[in-house]
């Protein structure tokens, strides 16, 4: 045994032995690699892969082959340092310069001027001139045209400055709090989403939600009726009014509010919030209950001219604006208001009450929703930031209107016209903007007002308090500062990182700069020492405290249509430094200042995406309708998804014939709407009532032309109206059943653009507000009570030339 044994080991050495040094070295590499494998798939057991890191998700726990052997860990969510303060940001709409009481105005609003006792006012802050692009800029945190919202997404170009259409290179900052910890809260008014996109199908990547918003409540266009509004809760469409006495949108959007801030107090009371809350308020249509109307009866009486005399010298007294400022001339084409005759003051008079009862309707509201901060206890270190989209608006024209949508297809409204709807005039059958005079006096000391990129269309209120980080209480600020500011200012105060890439895309360098420097240090020199401007080729050069401005084509805001050279544009030239409110214009007397303004206003507008410049509105319009639709003639819609689709990308009938067909099954009880577009201030319905099939086309709510058939069949029965047009922007309108024609009428003033700016297309309802007054059902959308399969909407005409073109002799009654 021994011997065999002493062979076997002699045997194994002589192997070992035999062995080359290289051998050696190669299976120590062997064995070292199995040793680094075994060590590696321990690891990956025990931690997630490297490329969680980047979301902040690595498992810090162990896993074995058995329970006991593990660890457990649990992902934490990213929570900001204890302490961290809220952010409420209120966004009003089309409020000027001076309209809060904090700014001189005559309109009382305690609760904003509590703020304002409580914080601090800035009185060179500044927006963009227009909704759309400030509202998109203050997100993005950078340049309007730089974001793709030169203008207003209804009138975008195809260029990167105008195609209205943020990149995803440019998200939201709302992102950076959502992603930071911050449960984020948006409400009202959301209006630079494309237009198309409006839908229950998407996409939403440039919705609230997709823009850094966990929750989205308000509506998605330029405008909203206030006691009949059409609204989104996240997704889904809503009308939250339907049943509900004295509602107002206003106060719909400060409940919720209330609602959201009172949950978060009590489930996550640790975590902050950030709130962003923009009211329809004070943009057209001007509507609210009649007692806040009446607060104000007799108060405006004195006319816009003296209003801005006693704004002006309200705002000297409180150290508002710089010592040696002057109060500008205002604007040449508003007439003095001793000029006019009694009937015309009483007209105009009364749409500043019904404006201004709003505006303090809108203040006890943001008064509820900081009362409800105190309750729960955040007031103290929550960042308030209350500002305006943009100076007042003048849109109202030289006699105001009944009805915005006149406005928006560049008609006038007579003061006639007016005169019919004064006692009712603020109420739901009204969409009233009232007179550019108004409008003037709400931008004192400046002149001009929204579009235009002087003071009065540019220069906004900006309230800033947080108790907690701001010491100074009621002071004034005077550094210049613009709407992209605001989102850097929120980022530095809280803490929260930008976030260079979001969603895998690199970010853009944010244009804002932050105003914390300013918060506890008054006499700070401004931080922006440059800006320019540019709105439907209103043109404005800011820098180092001169700014060269230009009123293209000399065209007021009122004025929707024309087309003018932009090479005869007049530049003047501002030392704002020593001429706050731009009334000495020194273009003649230093020219090469001027000059170089022009050719840093240049230099802005290639960096910035700024060129083509491009005036013709009408033709943009029509432009964006081409592009959606293309050659595309045949619409069919299916009951019952077809609902609260956006009117620009419904069926394009407007000055074109066209059918509208479906069949039914009656058996002869059947009522309501079929289809219908738009609403009060105007649109068309196809509806059944007593038996008969009717067709309405609602005209501004000045006119209705109806045609009516006779008694309806039962069983399947064919239905048409074709429209045929007989010339411009009027026609003949029949009804057919079963391929017969049974009625016909003429229609004979038909919209030319828009019905509205927020009204939708429906089968088998009309959501919003009713586009005929002659529904009769308990719901007020009049919903068709059988079964509806599908709509078609066919255009049937090819417009000559000559009806393609603008006819300038074309004039509404």
């Amino acid at each position: 045994m021994k011997s065999k044994q002493t062979a076997r080991q002699t045997s194994g050495y002589r192997f070992k032995c035999m062995l080359h040094p290289a051998t050696f070295a190669l299976i120590a590499l062997v064995i070292g690699l199995a040793i680094g494998l075994k060590t590696a798939l321990t690891n990956a057991e025990e931690s997630t892969d490297d490329s969680f890191s980047k979301y902040g998700q690595v498992f810090k726990g162990k896993i074995s082959r058995t329970y006991e052997e593990s660890e457990e860990w649990y992902p934490e969510a990213r929570k900001p340092k204890p302490g961290t303060p809220n952010v409420f940001i209120i966004l009003l709409d089309d409020v000027g310069f001076a309209q809060l009481g904090s700014y001189g105005g005559l309109i009382q609003t305690p609760n904003i001027d509590a703020l304002a006792a409580d914080g601090l006012r800035y009185n060179n802050f500044h927006t963009t001139a227009l909704c759309s692009p400030s509202r998109a800029s203050l997100m993005a945190g950078r340049n309007p045209h730089k974001i793709g919202f030169g203008s207003h997404a209804l009138t975008a170009m195809g260029f990167p400055g105008y195609n209205g259409s943020t990149p995803e290179s440019a998200k939201s900052i709302a992102k950076d709090f959502q992603h930071a910890g911050f449960t984020t809260y948006a409400l009202g008014k959301w209006d630079h989403t494309p237009l198309p996109e409006v839908s229950q199908s998407g996409p939403f990547h440039r919705w609230a939600s997709g823009e850094g918003f966990d929750h989205f409540y308000g509506f998605m266009a330029a405008d909203a009726d206030d006691f009949r509004s059409l609204l989104w809760a996240d997704h889904r469409p809503t009308e939250n009014w339907v049943g509900k006495a004295g509602y107002h949108l206003t106060t719909d959007l400060a409940d919720q509010a209330i609602d959201y801030l009172t949950s978060h107090a009590s489930i996550t009371p640790e975590k902050p919030f950030f709130m962003f809350w923009a009211p329809s308020a004070m943009h057209s249509p001007h509507q609210v209950e009649q007692k806040y109307i009446d607060m104000y009866k007799g108060k405006f009486d004195m006319g816009w001219d003296n209003a801005r005399e006693m704004i002006f010298e309200k705002q000297m007294k409180m150290g508002l604006l710089p010592p040696g400022t002057k109060l500008s001339n205002g604007i040449p084409e508003i007439p003095k208001w001793d000029s006019l005759n009694e009937d015309q003051k009483k007209l105009y008079t009364r749409q500043m009450e019904v404006f201004a009862g709003m505006l303090t309707q809108t203040d006890e509201q943001i008064g509820r929703m900081i009362a409800t901060l105190k309750r729960i206890g955040q007031y103290d270190n929550t960042l308030i930031i209350l500002t305006s989209d943009n100076g007042t608006s003048g849109e109202g024209g030289l006699n105001g209107t009944f009805n915005e949508s006149r406005v928006i297809n560049g008609l006038q409204t007579s003061f006639e016209e007016n005169m019919k709807h004064y006692d009712e005039w603020g109420s739901p059958n009204t969409y009233p903007h009232y007179h550019a005079g108004w409008a003037m006096a709400g931008n004192t000391p400046f002149k001009y007002c929204k579009q235009i990129v002087h003071n009065g269309g540019v220069a906004d209120p900006l309230i800033i308090t947080w108790p907690k980080g701001i010491q100074g209480k009621g002071e004034v600020r005077n550094q210049y500062s613009f709407i992209t500011d605001i989102m850097p200012t929120a980022l530095e105060a809280t803490g929260t990182e930008f976030m260079e890439e979001k969603d895998g895309v690199k970010q853009m360098p944010l244009d804002g700069k932050s105003l914390v420097y300013s918060f506890n240090e008054a006499d700070a020199s401004s931080a922006r020492t440059e800006q320019y401007y540019e709105q439907l080729g209103n043109r404005a050069m800011y820098k180092d405290g001169w700014k060269a401005v230009t009123i293209h084509g000399n065209r007021m805001p009122w004025v929707v249509a024309g087309t003018f050279p932009f090479e005869k544009d007049v530049w003047e030239l501002y030392n704002l430094n020593e001429d706050f409110s731009e009334t000495q214009d020194l273009a003649a007397k230093y020219p090469e200042k001027l000059e170089k303004l022009k050719k840093a206003w240049d230099e802005e507008a290639w960096k910035n995406n700024v060129y083509p410049l491009h005036d013709d509105i009408a033709s943009r319009i029509a432009k964006q309708f081409k592009r959606a639709f293309g050659d595309k003639t045949v619409f069919t819609y299916y009951w019952p998804g077809a609902q609260r689709i956006p009117e620009a990308v419904s069926a394009p009938i407007k000055n074109t014939s066209h059918t509208i067909e479906t069949t039914l099954d009656l058996k002869g009880n059947e009522e309501g709407v079929i289809v219908a577009c738009g609403g009060v201030n105007g649109g068309y319905t196809l509806f059944i009532k007593d038996h008969k099939l009717h067709y309405e086309y609602n005209f501004f709510n000045t006119a209705r032309y109806t045609v009516i058939s006779p008694d309806l069949p039962t069983g399947k029965v064919d239905m048409k109206f074709n429209f045929v047009k007989t010339g411009m922007l009027k026609g003949t309108g029949e009804l057919y059943v079963n391929g017969e024609k049974v009625a016909e009428g003429a229609i004979d003033q038909t919209v030319p653009g828009t019905f509205s700016l927020s009204e939708s297309f429906d089968v088998g309802t009309d959501f919003g507000t009713p586009v005929s007054m002659n529904y009769q059902s308990a719901d007020p959308h009049f919903p068709y009570t059988g079964e509806v399969d599908k709509v078609t909407v066919t255009l049937t005409g090819e417009d000559t030339d000559k009806d393609k073109e603008i006819d300038e002799s074309y004039e509404v009654d």
